[in-house]
């Protein structure tokens, strides 16, 4: 008996909204740059995990913000009832890797690769399963993990092939120490953050013009908007904030640490200072930074000091790194070279002169497919450029329609 859903159901084979898929060749060209930046990775010492797709929700939203939760998949687990969640990010998977599998006293350097998903389209990744790349130093309070983290980044992007794009790099302390002088309730500050985030002067000025805000603090708070640029906007933003406390003015001094560093690491990189820059704002603690491309409207990667995760897992531990979308990534890169076609093969027997030359071939990283008996052969169809054929009394490998090679 047919089933009637079946016959009614449309297009059931389409994909969801957002949910995307790669055919060939694209999907070699994914897998050959997973590789390339894996292996850099390792080669910066960092090593590489492989975190479960589903965890207890509460283990993966630890330290996050409002909008994760609301990006991640729920279900109940049958075993237990208790609410599992589909990862939409892996940053607290590391952290959890880090503070409870590992429990290493000295730094710790993780990297990953995989996927994600999440429930809407959101921040750099255009589809809803991205392939998060990501990578996380724990155990070193200093600027030059940042420093690092930093380097990696702009190393990872230049792998992938870009080379036109701009890093802006801000720190969250700044905010969120003014935020806490002028006495800002933790409703008033998310209402004054999010108007930073769309630098909206008038809406900000309004806002703090309502009497419950010192002048100075007024003051203060505003210029965020104004403060960015190049080198000379720290030296600006050292005189407004003369008189905010100790905390503006170490986030200033790293600021300045980094802006040194990168005169002599980050020469060929256009760098741009802003000190309303708060991605990440929830669980960052200090440095935060992120990379954009010439007419792509959001971030292609962005990373940052985030402290506070460890604590939250139960040991309290520094913490830095960045991610990226390896999907945008191939997106934004040139285009690469056109694989090396195939090599058709007459079919399998026991020919051993025939055998050999295929493992030989095989072994210098050329592609032999088999020619199944009985199949029709379309050499363009199937990818083949060349084909063995037995010439002068042995097999020789030659262009389709031409001579040997």
């Amino acid at each position: 008996m047919k089933d009637s859903r079946l016959e009614t159901a449309p297009n059931r084979w389409v994909l969801p909204d957002g949910v995307d898929e790669y055919l060939p060749p694209e999907a070699e060209a994914l897998e050959r740059l997973r590789r390339e930046l894996l292996d850099m990775f390792r080669g910066w010492g960092y090593e590489l995990i492989i975190p479960p797709l589903i965890e207890y929700l509460e283990s993966l939203l630890v330290g996050a913000g409002h909008d994760l939760e609301i990006e991640t998949f729920k279900l109940i687990d049958q075993a237990t009832g208790r609410l599992l969640g589909v990862r939409a990010d892996m940053t607290p998977q590391a952290a959890r890797i880090d503070a409870h599998q590992l429990m290493r006293s000295t730094p710790v350097r993780l990297c990953y690769l995989d996927s994600v998903l999440h429930t809407r389209r959101n921040g750099f990744a255009s589809s809803r399963n991205p392939l998060q790349l990501g990578a996380e130093l724990y155990g070193h309070a200093g600027i030059e993990s940042d420093i690092e983290m930093l380097r990696l980044m702009v190393r990872c992007l230049r792998v992938a092939g870009l080379q036109s794009f701009h890093v802006d790099i801000g720190h969250v302390g700044i905010f969120r120490a003014l935020a806490h002088e002028a006495g800002l309730t933790e409703g008033k500050e998310a209402i004054l953050f999010d108007a930073l985030q769309r630098k909206a002067k008038p809406e900000i000025e309004a806002f703090l013009a309502d009497g419950t805000i010192t002048e100075r603090h007024r003051r203060m708070l505003t210029a965020l908007v104004d403060l960015n640029g190049h080198t000379d906007v720290l030296d600006e933003a050292r005189a407004i904030f003369k008189s905010a406390g100790r905390e503006v003015h170490e986030a200033l001094d790293n600021l300045r640490q980094m802006a040194a560093a990168a005169q002599c690491q980050f020469a060929a990189i256009n760098l741009h200072y802003d000190l309303a820059e708060l991605r990440g704002y929830r669980y960052q603690s200090g440095v935060v930074f992120a990379a954009f491309a010439p007419g792509f409207g959001q971030e292609i990667a962005r990373g940052g000091r985030y402290d506070e995760i460890g604590r939250l897992f139960g040991r309290t531990r520094p913490a830095t790194g960045f991610s990226t979308d390896l999907k945008t990534l191939l997106a934004l890169a040139p285009a690469a070279p056109e694989p090396k076609q195939a090599i058709l093969s007459p079919p399998w027997s026991d020919d051993d002169e025939l055998r050999k030359l295929i493992r030989r071939l095989r072994a210098e990283g050329e592609r032999v497919i088999y020619t199944l008996p009985g199949q029709a052969v379309d050499l363009a169809e199937m990818g083949c450029d060349r084909l063995i054929e037995r010439r002068e009394g042995r097999w020789a490998v030659v262009a389709a329609g031409g001579p040997a090679v």
